[in-house]
C-alpha cells in the first residue's frame, strides 16, 4: 500500500467512502523522530514539522524530541517514548552522528532497529558519519573526504555566506528553509556516497550518512 497522502481530487470518491457512503475517517500516520541533538536536528526536523502540518496534518503526525543523548542510549529512550504513546508509532527514526562514540555502539543501532522491528513499529537508525553537518553540506556538493567534524562548519559558513545569509552556528532555526531548493542535490550526494560506502558498517564510512533515508521518506508531503 502506498504511504502517500491521498489527493485532494481523490477526496469524495467512491474508495474515500465506507459502504453506507459516509467518509471514512483517517487516522494519520504517527511518527517519532528522537534526536541526538538538542538544537539542530529538531529545529530542522521541526521545520519539516510546520509544512507537512500546513497541508496533511490529518494525514502524518510528527512528534520530535531531542533527547540530548547517544547511540545505545538514545535508542532505548526511543523505545520507551514509542512503548508509552497510546496511539502507537508506524514509524520510529533515531537520528544520531557517530562523533568519536564507541564503534561497535555506533553500529549496534541500526542491528537493534532491525530486531525491534515489527508489522506495528518499524524502526530506524539515522545516522551520520561524523556529524549532521555533512548532510547540510551534501546539498552544495558532493564530499568524499575524511574531515572531522569541526572542519564542517567553516565550510557550510563559506557556502551560507555566498547566499547571502551569515555564517552556520548549530541552533539555526532556519536550515531546512535555506536548504530546501538543494535538496535533490543532496538526495543524490547523499545516495552516491552511499554507493562508495557499499558493505562497510556506519562507523567505517567516514564521511556517510543515510539523513536521506528519512528526509526522502517525508518528501511525498513536502512537496
Amino acid at each position: 500500500m502506498s504511504m502517500k497522502p491521498p489527493k485532494k481530487s481523490d477526496n469524495g470518491k467512491s474508495w474515500m467512502k465506507s459502504r453506507n457512503g459516509r467518509s471514512k475517517k483517517i487516522q494519520p500516520e504517527y511518527h517519532l523522530i528522537v534526536t541526538e541533538g538538542t538544537d539542530t536536528e529538531p529545529a530542522y526536523f521541526g521545520a519539516m514539522k510546520e509544512e507537512i502540518n500546513r497541508h496533511y496534518h490529518d494525514r502524518i503526525d510528527l512528534t520530535i524530541i531531542g533527547e540530548g543523548d547517544n547511540t545505545l542510549n538514545l535508542f532505548q529512550k526511543a523505545r520507551q517514548r514509542a512503548a508509552s504513546n497510546p496511539n502507537g508509532y508506524r514509524h520510529v527514526w533515531i537520528v544520531y552522528d557517530t562523533d568519536d562514540f564507541p564503534a561497535e555502539h555506533v553500529d549496534q543501532v541500526p542491528q537493534l532497529a532491525k530486531d525491534c522491528s515489527n508489522e506495528e513499529t518499524e524502526y530506524h537508525a539515522i545516522w551520520s558519519n561524523q556529524c549532521i553537518e555533512l548532510w547540510f553540506l551534501l546539498h552544495f556538493s558532493y564530499m568524499q573526504s575524511n574531515l572531522h567534524r569541526s572542519e564542517y562548519w567553516p565550510k557550510l559558513s563559506g557556502c551560507l555566506e555566498q547566499l547571502g545569509c551569515g555564517k552556520y552556528e548549530k541552533n539555526r532555526k532556519d536550515m531546512y528553509h535555506i536548504l530546501l531548493p538543494f535538496m535533490e542535490q543532496a538526495l543524490a550526494n547523499a545516495k552516491r556516497l552511499n554507493q562508495e560506502n557499499r558493505g562497510k558498517r556506519p562507523s567505517e564510512s567516514a564521511p556517510g550518512t543515510n539523513v536521506y533515508e528519512l528526509v526522502e521518506w517525508l518528501k511525498p508531503w513536502l512537496i
